[in-house]
């Protein structure tokens, strides 16, 4: 069971929503879709479920055209940001609903209910209103009425977009077991990069309605072929620094010069933008090879373990991600380190031209 997209693109009033896409879905697996808002996510999910028909190229289902085939005629389910259960029925009946409009025997229907309520700890409010469960708790149902239906393919859109912290962060642990254990292929829609991490499986990253990569999702994160896919696979956002080679140094567009460390000494002289992950700037040197800089500290963000330290360098803006509570007075100069192990190298047409060491990419 493999669902194929073929090129498929859509517009609407002359806005291109999906550019030439071309993507294999093998069963059994999970595959996200990272990307910020407008940048095609939904326009793609409602292909996949044939809510609207691409402009060009076609989709097959395990070897069929399935391309304009109304979604009421495909084995699909899906769940979306807004949960929605009907608050007349109780969650029993919730889940039952789509298996009750099937005329599945009434057998079937309990056998079924059950085991999805077991899967996903739905058990004890079988009997109760969803007005009377937790955010999570109806998001819960919301995911089991699509995964009762026992529909080949499953699709969320920012199914934990509208939960708090502790539940998002429950569910988000508890997915891919449920996700393995229904047998579907399921396509996963999210902004955020930490998300698509804890879930796993494949990543598709997606900027103005392209997949700029598709593969297995820690492949994406440490070796992005380009500028904007890294920045896509990165939060905070990843740092970006203009700088020329010029023999056995780079030159800094904010100022100041700083010796090539060793995996840049190889590129011809010329303007790159090298990028780092806020965890790779540092406040002590990891090492001795590291890249001194200087910049002035224009916020600190502590979150109890953590501290989200940002800070100018001329006109480019750095945020540094360190370990403990660091409370900088903004305008405080500060010295950074940046471990050369960490860096990407992009050329001019933002292409990745050196890609950190892979003992240090994480």
């Amino acid at each position: 069971m493999t669902l194929v997209l073929d090129h498929v693109s859509r517009a609407m009033a002359g806005v291109t929503l999906v550019d030439d896409v071309s993507l294999t879905l093998p069963r059994r697996s999970l595959n996200v879709l990272l990307g910020p808002t407008l940048a095609g996510k939904t326009s793609l999910l409602r292909l996949m479920a044939g809510l609207d028909t691409p402009a060009s190229g076609r989709l097959r289902f395990d070897g069929t055209d399935v391309t304009g085939v109304p979604v009421r005629k495909r084995s699909v389910a899906m769940v979306y940001q807004q949960f929605i259960n009907y608050p007349n029925l109780s969650v029993f009946e919730n889940i039952a609903s789509p298996l009750r409009v099937g005329r599945i025997s009434k057998a079937e229907i309990e056998r079924r209910v059950q085991e999805v309520a077991t899967l996903l700890k739905l058990t004890p409010y079988l009997d109760r209103s969803p007005l009377h469960l937790s955010g999570g708790q109806q998001q819960r149902t919301a995911l089991a009425r699509a995964l009762v239906k026992g529909a080949d393919l499953v699709l969320l859109d920012e199914p934990l977009a509208n939960l708090d912290y502790k539940l998002r962060e429950e569910l988000r642990e508890e997915l891919p077991k449920i996700f393995e254990a229904s047998g579907a292929i399921f396509v996963y829609a999210t902004t955020e990069p930490t998300e698509a991490l804890l879930l796993g499986g494949n990543t598709a990253t997606m900027w103005e309605g392209r997949v700029t990569q598709f593969g297995p999702t820690a492949h994406v994160y440490r070796r992005p072929p380009d500028l904007r896919t890294a920045a896509l696979f990165s939060d905070p956002p990843l740092n970006a620094l203009p700088v020329g080679k010029r023999g056995g140094n780079l030159v800094l567009a904010t100022g100041g010069i700083v010796a090539a460390p060793e995996a840049l000494l190889g590129l011809p002289d010329g303007s790159y933008t090298i990028g780092f992950r806020a965890h790779h700037l540092f406040l002590s040197k990891p090492s001795t090879a590291a890249i001194a800089i200087t910049g002035s500290v224009a916020l600190t963000e502590i979150t109890g373990s953590e501290s989200y330290i940002h800070a100018d360098l001329g006109v480019v803006r750095l945020v540094a991600l360190v370990r403990g509570v660091h409370e900088i007075e903004p305008g405080t100069t500060t010295e950074f380190f940046i471990d050369p192990r960490s860096l990407f190298a992009f050329d001019p047409s933002g292409r990745v031209v050196v890609t950190p060491d892979p003992a240090s990419a994480g």
